[in-house]
């Protein structure tokens, strides 16, 4: 029997390194006697937000890894591990009408109306791994 699994890519975590004022639970007075709690500064790193074009290669390698471990210990073939891949892409144009009309006095031409453009991109990221597997029968 073939079985297939598939193994998604995630993006990279963008990281940000953010200060805190953490209580320290001693309080201090004032000169007016009010009391206030003391805080220390803390700084660590925190995810903020995730990448939109950079997938984190060590944590698939790492998710490939436990997969391939978890069926290392059944009697099962690995035939092939395969990247999936997608893309996005996006583009802009417009076209405005351009005439032209010869000079009577000279071999030019006038040239009115608007200018047309357009731009384009793509690209292409691994969306995941899919892992075919040959489960083998026991000939017992």
């Amino acid at each position: 029997m073939i079985k297939t699994i598939f193994i998604p890519a995630y993006f990279k975590p963008i990281l940000q390194n953010v200060s805190e004022n953490i209580p320290t639970g001693e309080t201090k007075r004032n000169w007016l006697g009010a009391e206030k709690p003391i805080t220390k500064r803390i700084v660590s790193e925190k995810v903020v937000g995730w990448s939109d074009s950079e997938i984190d290669g060590e944590r698939l390698s790492n998710d490939i890894n436990s997969e391939v471990e978890k069926w290392s210990s059944k009697n099962v073939r690995i035939i092939s591990i395969s990247p999936i891949t997608s893309g996005r892409y996006n583009y802009q144009y417009s076209s405005q009408g351009i005439s032209s009309s010869p000079r009577l006095l000279s071999d030019t031409e006038k040239v009115s109306g608007g200018g047309s453009y357009g731009f384009g991109y793509g690209y292409s990221y691994t969306e995941g791994v899919l892992i075919c597997i040959e489960i083998l029968e026991d000939k017992n």
